[in-house]
């Protein structure tokens, strides 16, 4: 295999499936298996999953709400989303951990770096919940920084279109798809792939993002194999 480490970033509302809202176990089990593919090749595994398929935190306060009430919110729903992924993937017999950026003890083990490293070395699944532990921040910001922290190789950006385009190509069908891209050439066309604080740390790190339609059995293997599936972007 290509990479010895990952993180996946996973949309919350990808968990929908074809519902309106919560969480479609088919879909559940579907990326479980997916995932467990890619780790029985020994590959270390780590999780970044969101949770706007239960609340998001800038819709929240686009109503009203207090925005920092309402992002944390949304970090607990990561963690709904994080235990049903764990469950899911332990059904499957991948061994996991959920640590979370905001103390829930009594469900998941607190965000430590060592103990996270560890894991991974012990071949476990480790999902990260509560994104950063601080309003304001996406989970595409805490996919970045936990890469970083455990030192990943890649990220990967699991969503239901199969790459970047030049524009959304569920908007406009005559869009067109990038296989590469710089982070630079990201920038100067104005392509939106993650929200520009999490991008530009990536960018700060030079750690690569592949950007892949995960509801396509065998694509997040494929990718960990090192195949074009999805677009690149690098340096």
């Amino acid at each position: 295999m290509k990479y010895h480490r990952i993180l996946l970033k996973l949309s919350g509302e990808a968990l929908m499936g074809i519902q309106n809202n919560g969480i479609d176990a088919l879909r559940l089990d579907a990326y479980a298996k997916e995932i467990k593919k890619v780790f029985d090749t020994g590959v270390e595994i780590a999780i970044v999953i969101g949770g706007g398929n239960i609340f998001r935190g800038v819709s929240g306060a686009s109503k009203g709400m207090d925005r920092v009430q309402a992002d944390y919110m949304g970090m607990l729903a990561t963690v709904i989303n994080g235990l049903a992924l764990q469950s899911a993937l332990e059904d499957n017999n991948v061994p996991t951990r959920l640590q979370t950026a905001i103390k829930i003890e009594a469900i998941a083990e607190p965000f430590i770096k060592r103990k996270a490293m560890r894991h991974l070395e012990k071949k476990r699944v480790v999902i990260f919940g509560c994104g950063t532990g601080n309003p304001f921040f996406t989970t595409d910001s805490a996919a970045v920084l936990r890469a970083i922290e455990i030192n990943a190789d890649v990220i990967l950006k699991g969503t239901r279109v199969d790459g970047i385009y030049t524009e959304d190509p569920e908007k406009n069908h005559n869009a067109t798809k990038f296989d590469q891209l710089s982070f630079d050439e990201v920038i100067k066309r104005g392509l939106k792939v993650m929200d520009t604080t999490a991008f530009t740390l990536s960018q700060e790190n030079k750690l690569p993002i592949i950007v892949f339609d995960m509801n396509t059995p065998g694509n997040l293997f494929q990718v960990v194999e090192g195949k074009n599936i999805g677009t690149r972007v690098d340096f």
